[in-house]
């Protein structure tokens, strides 16, 4: 029970911090390109990268509790790869194909690069 109820905690506070990045972006960017979601993608690939870099660097493991609250609930809660999908297929039916099509790949491509660089950046924090 202890478990679900760090998945759950990290997944609303995940949630906030998605739902505040969105806010942010709408204000900057407007509603003609879901900017809030790439950054929460991009963001939350680099942090999870970071994070599993770290643990998997700790001897003898770190507890449960921590990958299950940060990895499976705060970072769970905060990417939102349900989001990207409905944003390519509402720019889609939207007629905007060519800005669809870019925005899934750029949204893809960066995410993936993004947890390289915070595995990387770790194993280099870590190791020296």
């Amino acid at each position: 029970m202890q478990h679900l109820f760090l998945v759950a905690l990290g997944g609303g506070l995940g949630a906030a911090g998605r739902h505040l990045v969105n806010l942010a972006a709408l204000r900057t960017f407007g509603p003609g390109f879901p900017a809030g979601t790439l950054a929460v993608n991009v963001l939350g690939s680099l942090l999870m990268g970071l994070l599993v870099g770290w643990l998997a660097s700790r001897a003898g493991g770190t507890g449960n509790a921590l990958r299950l609250f940060l990895a499976t609930g705060f970072l769970g809660g905060f990417t939102t790869f349900s989001a990207f999908s409905l944003d390519v297929a509402t720019l889609w039916e939207r007629g905007a194909l060519g800005v669809a099509a870019l925005y899934a790949g750029i949204s893809v491509t960066a995410s993936i690069l993004a947890l390289f660089a915070g595995l990387i950046a770790m194993r280099a924090m870590v190791s020296g």
